[in-house]
């Protein structure tokens, strides 16, 4: 599981949302959780907590519906305007890939958005 010698694929609505050196970062992650044995789900959301400080960001991983769950921080001193939106990522084991993307519970709040900025 999670080999990664698969192609790497990050969704565009992933790279519209999250820095290019967050993104890296969250590969790194995966690729220490997979030493580490921490890999126990071929799908693993990942959160990313309000709170920072100026050379760091927090985040947790989520496997087997939230009941193995594990907190992070990642150096990071770029902007942080992508945090406090509740963006979830999602990783998806495939048989030729992984796959990154933004949670489909994230999407249907920016229709419910769009929705509402139409009835105004």
């Amino acid at each position: 599981m999670y080999e990664m010698t698969k192609k790497l694929r990050v969704g565009d609505d992933v790279k519209e949302m999250i820095p290019q050196a967050v993104i890296a970062g969250l590969w790194d992650r995966l690729k220490a959780m997979r030493k580490e044995k921490l890999l126990i789900d071929s799908t693993m959301a990942i959160m990313f907590s309000d709170d920072y400080e100026d050379n760091k960001i927090f985040f947790m991983t989520l496997q087997k519906s939230g009941s193995f769950a594990n907190e992070y921080e990642m150096a990071y001193d770029g902007p942080k305007d992508f945090l406090g939106h509740g963006t979830i990522v999602i990783i998806k084991d495939r048989p030729r890939t992984i796959q990154m993307s933004i949670s489909d519970a994230n999407k249907a709040e920016d229709t419910n958005d769009d929705a509402t900025d139409e009835q105004k």
